[in-house]
């Protein structure tokens, strides 16, 4: 008989932020099911009966079919999703390749998609569950001399979906919010590179992945709260500074 611990999901949870989610919901007693290509490979975290690693392009159906179904058969439910898998690819618009789009789509829209299809329908079983979104603050704030229009093309998808899903499950106990970050401390940026980023907050540094992790557990346990774009941005999304 399967375990009935409250269980998270947490794709791109190999390393930054995903890695900092699946310790925080390990602590909080989570059962935890963490996927990234390679994470069983690259795997940062202590052996516990209470993580589960999935390998495997969040992209792909069927990496997506083996995630939610570990979850229910090691844990018996799903109560929180966190979509964090993402790539950063800046370039000036004229300059995208199909390529480039290609992999933004598959890894932000169809890695959303599929996984979150199936996790809301073991969530409607339930009657309850909680839907979490990363996306990005240059939806809302873009900066002059940061090429990024396609990516925040894609990642503005997870925004909008957010309220459209908020809406159609409101009456099923199910909950959709979104973090939007700014520039945060994880690997994706060099060291050298973190001065020139803090000037794109109006605090005058960059975000930590504490500090993201928090918004997240903040709406996991929000419970009057759905259909929410969360910056974690040092105040950038409020303007021009």
């Amino acid at each position: 008989m399967a375990n009935t611990l409250k269980t998270a999901i947490v794709t791109g949870g190999s390393r930054g932020i995903g890695a900092g989610l699946v310790e925080a919901f390990m602590k909080r007693g989570y059962g935890v099911v963490a996927n990234s290509r390679n994470i069983t490979r690259t795997n940062l975290f202590a052996a516990s009966a209470n993580l589960t690693l999935v390998d495997g392009d969040i992209g792909d159906p069927k990496t997506a079919a083996k995630i939610v179904d570990t979850a229910v058969s090691r844990f018996g439910r799903i109560d929180v999703l966190i979509n964090n898998a993402g790539i950063f690819i800046p370039k000036p618009f004229t300059e995208y390749p199909t390529e480039d789009f290609n992999a933004l789509v598959s890894t932000t829209l169809a890695g959303f998609l599929y996984v979150s299809q199936l996790a809301v329908k073991q969530m409607l079983t339930q009657r309850s569950g909680s839907i979490i979104n990363v996306s990005t603050t240059l939806i809302d704030q873009p900066i002059a001399g940061v090429g990024a229009a396609v990516q925040v093309m894609v990642k503005g998808a997870l925004n909008a979906v957010t309220r459209a899903l908020a809406v159609e499950y409101a009456k099923e106990g199910i909950r959709v919010n979104t973090v939007a970050p700014g520039v945060i401390n994880t690997p994706m940026h060099k060291p050298e590179t973190h001065d020139f980023l803090k000037s794109l907050h109006p605090v005058d540094r960059i975000g930590e992945v504490r500090e993201v992790v928090d918004a997240v557990l903040f709406l996991t346990d929000a419970t009057f709260t759905s259909g929410e774009i969360l910056h974690v941005d040092g105040g950038a999304h409020a303007g021009k500074w």
